[in-house]
């Protein structure tokens, strides 16, 4: 199994030729409850029976230190959510993983779904899983802080035994961020569920450094691929779908051409 490529395949299948302990970061949004709508129907194949191997495959490639991203969604049945996002989560950590964050993805300026009878809903959930305590974070600091610039503050660094000691900070400008990530889902007509760039590169930045190996089981039309190739990561991905395989690969092959550019 090569990297910077992927592969027109069933995701497990593919994993499985992936040596056990060697992918950094994986960042992927699965089919959610078949709530989305793929050329011959590949979406009605998901259900536990295969999100529950393929989460067990994901434990054993990625390194200690490394970082799983699923984003995800849940279909409301019969007036019910159907929870799967979160008995996903349970699994993950049955597995050995540790919840090291519920991250919310909240969509901005794409309308909103939901009855009449509840809220509109305008978000997905992006849990960060990580086996042992993640290797790699590179905080994204843009929330502008209260207070102002330059100010200087104290901050005391308090012990058990309820002693510390105060030391002297130079307020910046910006912070880092909460977990709420605000991010349009542009619409295009490669993928009927299209994947913000932004969202995909803002978490290979956090999570990974230059040089690792980010990991898509479900490729989609590429983006996650296209954000490693602009922030220097390698990548595998895989995509059951051969008609979204060919626009990835189409996608793909342009970003890496551009880069030659430079």
């Amino acid at each position: 199994m090569e990297i910077d490529n992927i592969y027109n395949m069933d995701c497990l299948e593919g994993m499985k030729q992936i040596p056990d302990g060697s992918v950094d970061l994986v960042v992927t949004s699965p089919p959610y409850d078949n709530m989305r709508t793929y050329n011959n129907d590949v979406d009605k194949t998901w259900g536990e029976q295969v999100w529950k191997p393929i989460i067990k495959e994901l434990y054993r490639v990625i390194k200690y230190g490394g970082v799983v991203v699923w984003n995800v969604n849940d279909a409301t049945i019969d007036g019910s959510e159907t929870g799967t996002s979160f008995r996903q989560a349970l699994f993950f950590m049955e597995c050995g993983f540790n919840l090291h964050d519920t991250m919310i993805w909240e969509k901005t300026c794409n309308g909103c779904l939901g009855s009449n009878n509840c809220y509109l809903q305008n978000f997905e959930y992006m849990f960060v899983f990580s086996n042992g305590k993640p290797a790699k974070f590179n905080a994204i600091e843009d929330r502008r802080n209260v207070v102002k610039a330059g100010k200087e503050g104290i901050v005391n660094s308090a012990l058990k035994d309820g002693k510390g000691t105060d030391r002297k900070i130079v307020r910046k400008e910006f912070g880092k961020r909460t977990n709420i990530w605000r991010i349009n889902q542009q619409q295009n007509s490669d993928h009927p569920a299209p994947f913000p760039i932004e969202l995909a590169r803002d978490h290979i930045v956090s999570w990974s450094n230059e040089g690792d190996t980010v990991l898509d089981p479900f490729i989609g039309s590429g983006t996650t691929a296209i954000a490693c190739i602009k922030e220097n990561r390698h990548f595998i991905g895989f995509e059951l779908s051969k008609e979204y395989f060919d626009k990835a690969q189409k996608r793909i092959k342009a970003e890496q051409a551009q880069l030659k550019l430079f």
